[in-house]
């Protein structure tokens, strides 16, 4: 990637339209990702603008502990504050420019809430939290959890664009964020007329457009779409006012991924287990939150009988 003022084209652009979901107490995100029109970007699974949000006093977001396998949890903030809790024990106040990356590996559960000296106050909350799949390997391993502050991630700036990269590598800079396989996830601030090119260093890549709206290969977009463009070639993006886009992508999963719940897997019969495990309450506990979220009624993706998975799986 370069930050630049030039312009360059583009072969074709695919549209990912969001959804409304309510995530609870009128809590509404955008989930962009997974689709019917696009599931992934690189290993990115899922991606839901949160957000923008008014709490008024004594009011706040509770996000209840829930479990998670087969993916990294990636939360960044724009606005506001989140009060995140898992089963390993941590408890960690994110805030905007900050990072909370926890791996869920073979299993952990955590919730999300605004803390009590938070809800004291009216409060606003706004960012994107977004699953990144896992390889192979990697799908059972340990559970864990990095939280990075603002100073910590890279920065770059040049011609109205001013950019700080979340996770991975891009345009020479790597960010502390542990990840587990080649991707770029960064925040982009464009000045009006500013524009921004994306090379071709990775074979997916997209472009979530906050705030604002661009011009790409002579067509606007506006806020809330997510463009994925084909492997290869330049890309540039023009602001046409004030912008703020997240620039995602990386290399494709090592395989098919099924996305059940807050479950994503390489196995069926994996998304099986966990979801009896969680019925039977063999997942964790999060310290200090004892309320969870129960199973939906809908059942995982039928599968045959597991010979690979065992038959109790110790979760944190």
């Amino acid at each position: 990637m370069t930050l630049t003022d030039s312009t360059a084209a583009i072969d074709r652009v695919q549209v990912v339209e969001p959804r409304t979901r309510d995530l609870g107490g009128g809590f509404l995100v955008q989930r962009v990702l997974p689709s019917a029109a696009r599931r992934t970007v690189g290993p990115f699974v899922f991606f839901d603008r949160m957000g923008p949000a008014e709490f008024a006093a004594g009011t706040g977001v509770d996000v209840r502990p829930h479990p998670h396998i087969g993916l990294a949890t990636v939360t960044y903030l724009f606005d506001g504050e989140l009060l995140h809790r898992d089963s390993l024990g941590n408890t960690q106040a994110i805030r905007p420019g900050e990072v909370n990356w926890m791996l869920a590996g073979r299993g952990i559960v955590h919730s999300e809430r605004t803390s009590v000296p938070v809800r004291a106050a009216p409060s606003r909350l706004s960012g994107i939290q977004t699953w990144v799949g896992l390889p192979q390997k990697q799908e059972q391993a340990p559970p864990s959890f990095s939280h990075h502050a603002a100073a910590e991630l890279p920065q770059a700036e040049h011609a109205g664009v001013r950019l700080r990269l979340i996770a991975g590598a891009l345009a020479g800079l790597s960010s502390p964020v542990p990840t587990c396989s080649p991707l770029f996830y960064a925040d982009a601030q464009l000045e009006g007329g500013a524009t921004l090119e994306l090379e071709a260093e990775y074979a997916e890549r997209g472009i979530f457009i906050s705030e604002g709206g661009i011009e790409v290969e002579h067509q606007s977009f506006g806020a809330g779409h997510m463009l994925v463009f084909q492997p290869g070639g330049r890309i540039a993006a023009r602001a046409a006012g004030a912008t703020r886009l997240l620039l995602l992508g990386g290399e494709r999963l090592d395989g098919e991924r099924s996305v059940w719940w807050n479950f994503v897997s390489s196995s069926p019969q994996r998304l099986q287990r966990a979801a009896e495990d969680w019925r039977a309450g063999r997942f964790g506990s999060v310290p200090g939150d004892h309320e969870f979220i129960p199973l939906p009624d809908t059942p995982p993706p039928a599968a045959a009988p597991a010979t690979h998975v065992p038959k109790s799986v110790d979760y944190p």
